[in-house]
């Protein structure tokens, strides 16, 4: 497999993670424009984002067609060494397990490659189909991140799911 960090793919069993670039905006567009999506995603700096230092966007695609994005960042203090990620897919490939394949990709490069033995992920806490995904790929809940994120749908304070995995509790 070869690194991210080189400019290669990330490749999963169906899914393939590659960097993001400017072309890929409308398929990001298209699937945060839809309901299913936008409920847990607001993303108003996308472009600015892609080109971002702090952490590194790619896209998800499935025969070479931008299915999503995942984005990751870390934390390099050598004591609170972990890394992060965060995921949507258009709607029309959720449902068939390509979410828990970009998930166990990602976190298994994470892990493998990036050297962490701590990875965490936030979704709303009331976004249960998400945390369905990562629950099967060994994440487990640490707890509820009070009035952690706006809701620019409510319009109010949404709580956040904190989950953790450690490197051996990754499934699949």
């Amino acid at each position: 497999m070869s690194t991210e960090e080189s400019g290669g793919p990330i490749v999963g069993r169906r899914i393939v993670l590659r960097r993001a670039v400017e072309e890929d905006a409308p398929a990001f567009r298209e699937a945060l424009a839809t309901p299913e999506v936008a409920r847990w995603w607001v993303w108003p700096n996308m472009m600015a984002e892609l080109a971002a230092e702090d952490h590194t966007v790619l896209a998800v695609t499935l025969e070479d067609r931008v299915i999503g994005m995942v984005q990751w960042y870390e934390e390099p203090d050598p004591d609170y060494r972990h890394a992060g990620m965060d995921l949507f897919l258009h709607p029309d490939f959720q449902g068939r397990g390509l979410g828990g394949d970009t998930v166990r990709t990602m976190a298994r490069w994470l892990i493998d490659e990036r050297g962490h033995h701590r990875l965490v992920i936030d979704p709303d806490a009331r976004n249960t189909g998400a945390i369905a995904v990562y629950e099967r790929c060994g994440f487990r809940r640490v707890g509820v991140l009070r009035r952690y994120w706006y809701d620019h749908v409510t319009g109010e304070w949404s709580d956040g799911m904190l989950l953790d995995l450690l490197a051996e509790e990754l499934r699949g």
